[in-house]
């Protein structure tokens, strides 16, 4: 618990504008940022030249660009630091020439937190696209899917970030499984 709150300190210091806190930050936070990004890496494709210290400081760059956000405490800055690392291998993805959607087979499990395929890049940009999709017709529970799933935050961590109760969040994630699922899976049903 010192710890989080020293975090959440250095979070405060740095969105009031202290630049330095942000440096600060970066060394108690760095471990964890590799956890997550190497959860991330182990997905992609063994072509990927992205390694997980490069994924680690692309995140680094974008957060120093990162202005005028009210740091409230440590998941919400997981929670951001989550999102760069999903757009960063999404646009990677797509870069190496990826098909959208379809042409193969996509399968995603999404309570083992992990996307499996022989093509990932295909997998992690369908899952992307069925996840902006959710978000247009369920935004709470979109959050809930990429907080969790993208940026490895416990129930309680999500409860913190949405200020929305332990229950909401488990109900969420369940709806958002079987509609996720559910696109996914018309996905492998269109013809080629």
């Amino acid at each position: 618990m010192p710890r989080s709150a020293e975090i959440t300190n250095l979070l405060k210091a740095w969105g009031g504008g202290d630049r330095a806190a942000l440096e600060r930050l970066m060394e108690h936070v760095y471990g964890e940022l590799r956890l997550v990004a190497r959860r991330y890496m182990k997905n992609e494709r063994q072509a990927n030249t992205l390694q997980t210290t490069a994924l680690v400081n692309e995140v680094y760059l974008r957060l120093v660009d990162v202005a005028n956000v009210e740091w409230q405490q440590r998941a919400q800055f997981f929670a951001m630091a989550a999102h760069m690392m999903r757009r960063i291998l999404v646009d990677a993805a797509r870069a190496r020439g990826s098909d959208k959607r379809g042409g193969g087979v996509v399968k995603v499990d999404i309570d083992q937190t992990a996307v499996l395929s022989p093509e990932r890049d295909r997998s992690i940009i369908a899952l992307d696209d069925a996840l902006a999709a959710f978000s247009q017709v369920a935004p709470r529970q979109a959050q809930v899917v990429e907080l969790r799933y993208f940026g490895g935050l416990s129930e309680e961590e999500i409860v913190e970030v949405l200020k929305i109760s332990p229950r909401t969040v488990r109900r969420d994630w369940e709806f958002a499984k079987a509609w996720l699922t559910r696109e996914l899976g018309r996905g492998l049903e269109a013809p080629s």
